[in-house]
């Protein structure tokens, strides 16, 4: 598996570094498609957007470092060699909500509205990224047979890419892109019900993200670990308790109250 996309020589463009860089794009630009239904200014999504993308990367990045601080406390150098691989997406989204809160609060803006249009275009920007780790043949499971990736009718060139140090391994970067995918569909309706409330969308990327990665964890091998437990699979336990008590929580009241869809949402951006 070539790792490296373009090699100028004095500088290598890695098919990693791309797929981070297309999530971001792909993802941010649904966000502001999703904004200007509001009419919210797509200066304040830019702006907004300026800072989230470095203060996601930078927290994705203390994330997996501070759970391999043993490997990093001997190589510190490595720490800024993020076009290697060690991005934790948890870690991007607890920087990002905390960018997302603080800009919110400077604004006296939504929290809830933001992070809702924002969790639109997320899914499908993770399901993007996830194909930088198949470049890197990293996130994958547990040794498997290639009887059972032919099963799965996977293309030829994800089998061979799965094929690592003379053993076959399951694709959980794939089983988790899928995941976001179908997730990200789904919102796109959720998003335009007449009936959806503040808080929904991003009560419903909580629960869908966390069931899909507390499974698809169970299957890694490189996860990262707190004592004997996976720290995702933590992760994602609570993001699905919050998810739901969010959902609880706001379907509470008329059904015509506090609705995602009410237009004239510029009124609340002080910008």
């Amino acid at each position: 598996m070539n790792r490296i996309l373009i090699d100028l020589g004095f500088i290598e463009i890695k098919w990693y570094s791309v797929f981070i860089f297309l999530g971001l794009l792909i993802g941010g630009w649904i966000s502001l498609r999703e904004s200007k239904r509001f009419g919210i200014s797509e200066d304040f999504m830019i702006n907004l957007f300026f800072y989230l993308v470095p203060f996601s990367l930078i927290g994705a990045r203390l994330y997996y470092v501070a759970f391999n601080w043993t490997h990093y406390s001997q190589s510190p150098m490595e720490i800024i060699q993020v076009w290697n691989g060690g991005l934790a997406i948890h870690g991007a989204i607890i920087a990002g909500l905390l960018w997302i809160i603080i800009y919110s609060l400077k604004y006296k803006t939504n929290i809830i509205l933001m992070v809702d249009m924002i969790v639109v275009g997320l899914l499908i920007g993770q399901a993007i990224g996830r194909w930088g780790n198949f470049f890197n043949q990293e996130a994958y499971g547990s040794a498997t047979t290639i009887d059972f990736l032919n099963k799965l009718h996977l293309p030829d060139f994800i089998i061979k890419g799965m094929y690592i140090n003379g053993i076959y391994y399951h694709p959980t970067f794939l089983y988790e892109s899928l995941w976001c995918l179908v997730g990200f569909i789904i919102m796109l309706f959720i998003r335009r019900f007449r009936y959806t409330k503040l808080g929904q969308l991003t009560s419903f990327y909580l629960i869908w993200y966390g069931v899909g990665r507390l499974f698809i964890e169970s299957l890694r091998t490189d996860s990262l670990m707190l004592n004997n437990f996976k720290m995702a699979q933590i992760i994602s336990i609570a993001m699905i308790a919050i998810g739901l008590i969010m959902f609880i929580l706001g379907r509470k009241g008329s059904v015509f109250d506090n609705r995602y869809n009410d237009m004239g949402r510029e009124n609340e951006i002080k910008y």
